[in-house]
């Protein structure tokens, strides 16, 4: 079996999977227009402000559309189907598309709350997001 592929870790990219690594989820902040931006850009994608500062997120958001894959794209992902992967939006304000682990692909709803856990793969670790427990 083929092994999965790895994120190409860029100049820009460098300090989110640094933090992935470290069991933390960090997204870009831009203080000129005061807004999150999801995925890490040298720019703001609003204002093209270029002084964009790293913040924390808590790792817990809502989802905002799901599918789920019943044909693995390649070799590597065989083993996974079916899986869900979501758009999720996560409570600071920005959005990002990952796996739904740990519960049934054909559970996860739109509207569902989720938390942040991570998938160790060699070097990195990637966010996915797992129900979050019910109050």
């Amino acid at each position: 079996m083929s092994a999965k592929p790895l994120p190409r870790i860029t100049a820009e990219t460098r300090p989110y999977w640094e933090a992935c690594a470290a069991g933390e989820l960090r997204y870009q902040w831009c203080p000129a227009c005061r807004q999150p931006q999801f995925y890490p850009r040298v720019a703001c994608a609003r204002c093209g402000g270029r002084a964009l500062d790293w913040r924390r997120s808590a790792g817990r958001g809502v989802v905002h559309a799901v599918t789920v894959v019943h044909r693995a794209p390649s070799a590597a992902f065989k083993a996974d189907v079916p899986y869900a992967i979501a758009l999720v939006d996560l409570d600071e304000g920005f959005r990002m598309l990952a796996n739904v682990v740990g519960t049934a692909p054909e559970t996860v709803r739109i509207g569902d709350r989720v938390r942040l856990v991570f998938e160790p793969r060699g070097e990195v670790a990637l966010p996915q997001f797992t129900p979050a427990a019910r109050a």
